[in-house]
């Protein structure tokens, strides 16, 4: 799967996911850094990248609707983490990836669970 890496990841972070087996860019490495929410928005749509981010307003699914998107993954975390609980965090989506998939869809991984938003459509079926 492809992901793109907000600009609040490091290297250590793409490792992990490129160990998954997974395609990952960063922001900087695409030199995306400082751009807005909406460009960041577009891009991961248009490259059809799942985007994975810290930034608490890509859960708004009114401005960034995730049934647009290859996914939106906000990774909510508390005051000043540590780096071993943002990796437990990563660690703990990546296993949830083997069982669900997040295309079209906004998951919220916190520390124990992850909220899943689904499309009307999908919560029908």
């Amino acid at each position: 799967m492809k992901f793109k890496l907000d600009e609040n990841f490091g290297t250590r972070t793409q490792q992990t996911f490129r160990a998954a087996g997974h395609d990952v860019q960063t922001i900087r490495d695409q030199g995306l850094q400082g751009c807005s929410d909406q460009h960041l928005y577009k891009a991961s749509c248009s490259e059809r990248c799942c985007l994975v981010t810290l930034d608490l307003d890509f859960a708004d699914i009114t401005r960034f609707p995730p049934v647009q998107a290859s996914g939106i993954v906000v990774i909510r975390s508390p005051r000043n983490p540590t780096l071993a609980l943002l990796e437990q965090l990563v660690q703990q989506f990546l296993q949830a990836l083997t069982q669900m998939p997040v295309e079209g869809r906004l998951w919220v991984v916190e520390i124990g669970r992850i909220r899943i938003h689904q499309s009307e459509s999908e919560e029908g079926s």
